[in-house]
């Protein structure tokens, strides 16, 4: 439940806001004049407000579209992403946002349109090569999407643009917009999984892996085209029987026919991330395992990273084809 909204003076009329807050008509609504009144505020703690956050429904006034880090892709030339939203309503003890910023408060922008003019200008931009887009690097793509929409309304582009693909990144179980439509071929619907017993553990909030399985399953029987992200990848006493047992499950519940990629990614944090990480959770054991600076980057050692990926790689191309499978290094 949502207790507190805030909403920006300049949006409190458009069409969007007045759909959003009929969702939450026992909240609290308050008037601001910019959203970083609330979200930038110093001296904010993460950890207290993600047990209570507020919503704020915003104006986003640039920055749509921005090329997505080196090493975040899955073999297109150019790979873009875009964030209607700001922060996840799960609480995934590794997740870089809580290390990003200090608020845990939702940001939701209202003005898609504004996503649609700059997502087209991209695309004839940059109309002689093969594009990607992601939705939901700064949250995930559809854990709001009955509150947003935000899904729903940006297909719409997509279908126009059928040799532009769009990657939808989730840990939800929401299935709707997808099951009520034809399925789009340069659609991706992309699952972070993890093995059940890690998951339980560090996915706080977030849906299981089994019913995560269930719907990849379900959407995938209709056509959808899905993405295994299986990161970060998470090193345990038993990580191998752990990974063989959650991969062979996944590849042989799901069809194979309609699998896009798969990717791997190790666990690994910005070095200035990290710290603002590890003064939340001093007492995680997962920051206490063996992580190391490398590259700036504060992630396991080289030696486990790539014992990790070429296992589950290995064990992968038994069920798939090596150009269907990338790793995350970003």
């Amino acid at each position: 439940m949502i207790e507190t909204i805030y909403v920006e003076e300049a949006i409190q009329n458009h069409p969007r806001t007045k759909f959003i807050l009929k969702k939450f008509k026992k909240s609290r609504i308050i008037s601001i004049y910019k959203y970083g009144e609330i979200f930038n505020k110093k001296n904010q703690n993460f950890r207290i407000q993600k047990a209570n956050p507020c919503l704020i429904l915003a104006h986003k006034k640039d920055n749509f579209v921005l090329p997505a880090p080196e090493g975040f892709g899955i073999g297109s030339s150019k790979n873009f992403y875009f964030s209607h939203m700001y922060n996840c309503i799960y609480d995934c003890r590794y997740c870089f946002l809580q290390g990003m910023y200090s608020s845990a408060n939702y940001v939701i922008f209202v003005n898609f349109e504004d996503f649609d003019i700059a997502i087209k200008k991209t695309i004839k931009k940059n109309i002689n090569s093969k594009l990607t887009f992601f939705s939901g690097y700064d949250c995930d793509s559809l854990a709001l999407e009955s509150v947003t929409g935000f899904a729903k309304h940006i297909l719409s582009i997509f279908r126009i643009y059928p040799q532009i693909e769009i990657e939808f990144r989730t840990k939800s179980i929401q299935k709707e917009p997808f099951l009520s439509m034809k399925p789009m071929q340069n659609v991706i619907l992309a699952y972070s999984l993890m093995p059940e017993l890690i998951s339980n553990s560090l996915d706080n909030k977030a849906p299981s892996i089994s019913k995560r399985i269930r719907v990849i399953s379900e959407l995938a029987s209709k056509g959808w085209r899905i993405g295994l992200r299986f990161d970060p990848l998470i090193h345990s006493k038993n990580w191998k029987e752990l990974y063989k047992e959650l991969l062979e499950y996944v590849y042989n519940n799901i069809s194979l026919n309609c699998l896009h990629s798969v990717s791997f990614g190790s666990l690994r944090f910005p070095k200035r991330m990290f710290k603002n990480i590890f003064k939340l959770y001093p007492n995680e054991l997962l920051f206490t395992s063996p992580l190391s600076l490398n590259n700036k980057m504060i992630s396991y050692d080289i030696e486990i990273e790539e014992e990790m990926t070429s296992y589950c790689k290995n064990l992968s191309l038994k069920y798939i084809n090596e150009d269907q499978i990338f790793k995350c290094s970003i």
